[in-house]
């Protein structure tokens, strides 16, 4: 990890394969984040569509240390590192700076509803300070629809202000623009990085100043959605982001996590590319089939989809 990278496009919250037994897979983990490199989106793995909450802090480990074994490129990742314990936490982000990440996506701790301001900024601080390492880049992961513990702007201001190079941004995944603008107004002109939590706001936050997107979808739409990243100023932006919209709009009407999958299974011929783990379950027969049906009718295709299998 160098201090002076930015990280910036599209990334994707990677979604860990695993075996019949529910064990992660971890040999194709490494081809799908291979493939995703090849696609030119960054690696967000164990993010919230990673099913990271399931996975303990050892498959984590293991995990971190296999796609580095493969050569995979630190400086295209930003694995999550938050959890509700600080000690685990403290280890993870550690790892991930030592292999040389470019960046973290810090969760607050997310079990206790209702916490003040005060509580997170010291969950922060005790992190920052626990790993002590300047090389260390934090994204603060606002997504209060699903932690219920939201990332207040006067906790991001605090957090500035006490480790300014360190708290390097957000991913905003609130789904309320009017949020992500406040922050890009507010923080964006010092040099916090507001990555969009879905590509649906990805023109949007690239007009107000914004520096990507980190998406389900990426993990199954690459191709477009990194196009519009990088033709957001072409005048068929608005087009092509409303192609975006439709692809993603086929998703959205099912569990996101077991539809992406599902039409990883698809496009493979992979059955096992289905499996979640617990409390997760995988789509039925009759969804992933009206899935399919959604995504024929769009001409949807994963690109060289063979190598995920």
């Amino acid at each position: 990890m160098t201090t002076n990278q930015k990280l910036r496009g599209v990334f994707s919250p990677v979604l860990t394969p695993f075996h019949a037994d529910y064990s992660p897979d971890a040999g194709r983990l490494v081809k799908h984040c291979q493939w995703l490199i090849e696609q030119d989106v960054g690696l967000a793995f164990f993010g919230t569509n990673s099913e990271a909450a399931s996975l303990s802090l050892v498959e984590k480990c293991k995990l971190l240390d296999a796609l580095i074994e493969a050569g995979l490129p630190p400086g295209r990742m930003m694995p999550g590192t938050g959890g509700c314990a600080l000690p685990e936490t403290i280890e993870l982000t550690k790892r991930a700076v030592n292999a040389g990440c470019a960046g973290v996506l810090m969760l607050p701790p997310f079990y206790y509803k209702g916490v003040s301001d005060e509580g997170l900024y010291r969950a922060f601080a005790t992190v920052i300070e626990g790993v002590a390492d300047e090389r260390l880049r934090v994204y603060l992961y606002h997504i209060p629809p699903v932690s219920q513990t939201p990332i207040s702007m006067a906790l991001i201001e605090r957090l500035l202000k006490n480790f300014p190079t360190i708290v390097a941004g957000v991913k905003d995944s609130s789904g309320d623009w009017n949020n992500t603008a406040a922050m890009l107004k507010e923080f964006q002109p010092a040099g916090f990085d507001v990555f969009a939590g879905s590509e649906t706001f990805l023109l949007a936050n690239m007009r107000g100043g914004g520096v990507g997107c980190i998406t389900a979808t990426g993990n199954v739409n690459p191709g477009p959605i990194v196009k519009l990243y990088k033709e957001w100023q072409h005048a068929d932006a608005d087009q092509q982001q409303q192609n975006l919209d439709v692809v993603r709009s086929v998703f959205a009407k099912f569990p996101m996590i077991p539809a992406m999958k599902a039409s990883i299974a698809w496009q493979t011929g992979r059955e096992d590319w289905r499996n979640v783990r617990p409390p997760l379950v995988e789509l039925s027969k009759e969804q992933s089939a009206q899935l399919e049906a959604g995504l024929a009718a769009i001409n949807f295709v994963m690109p060289n989809a063979k190598a995920l299998a």
